[in-house]
């Protein structure tokens, strides 16, 4: 990541959630709306987990903008952000950070019933959704491309059942499959589309 980058203000995003795959993973969106993903992702069951190395994207300005505009409408994560109930399920270990300079705010919750917090985590799971299917296409488009085609068509269910976050993050890749002639017309033709979603 730059060092322009670390120095501006930023929203991170942790979930610890054993058994589920990631069963950890980190996001951080920067002002400029730039970000840095990791995770313990596996490919599939069998498989080690994902390479500790960052992997930088960028969001959509309209990403961008909500995420710091519910930050602030959260004030920031100061103050009482899980509900306190123990009658709720586990649905992981979740921590809201805000970084500005040398000021740092954080809170670890299960469940918020704070709106803005609600739709931050809908909007950081989703993107590590989309995340971790770039993850795999770009492992398949490497070494297993007849793998693509199922990867795009289950991308493009979950983007009609509204779990799938930011198209952008994943664009590069999805434009090298649309441009790779090695590859097949159908496969190129659902890069395509998610491509055409995400306004690239």
């Amino acid at each position: 990541m730059a060092a322009d980058s670390t120095a501006s203000p930023s929203v991170s995003f942790t979930l610890d959630f054993p058994n589920s795959n990631p069963s950890h993973y980190e996001i951080t969106i920067f002002k400029d709306g730039k970000g840095s993903y990791r995770s313990n992702g596996q490919l599939s069951r069998d498989s080690q987990p994902a390479d500790p190395e960052a992997l930088e994207f960028t969001v959509s300005d309209q990403v961008r903008q909500q995420v710091f505009d519910l930050a602030k409408r959260a004030n920031y994560f100061n103050g009482k952000v899980d509900s306190g109930r123990t009658n709720i399920a586990n649905t992981g270990a979740k921590t809201l950070t805000y970084r500005e300079g040398d000021k740092l705010s954080a809170a670890t919750y299960n469940y918020s019933p704070l709106v803005p917090v609600q739709d931050l985590t809908d909007i950081f799971q989703n993107l590590s959704t989309t995340l971790e299917f770039g993850r795999r296409l770009t492992f398949f488009h490497k070494y297993q491309k007849l793998a693509l085609d199922d990867e795009l068509k289950n991308m493009e269910e979950r983007r009609r059942d509204g779990v799938l976050g930011d198209i952008q993050a994943i664009a590069p890749v999805l434009n090298e499959i649309a441009n790779d002639h090695s590859v097949m017309n159908v496969s190129r033709a659902r890069a395509m589309r998610l491509l055409a979603l995400a306004g690239k």
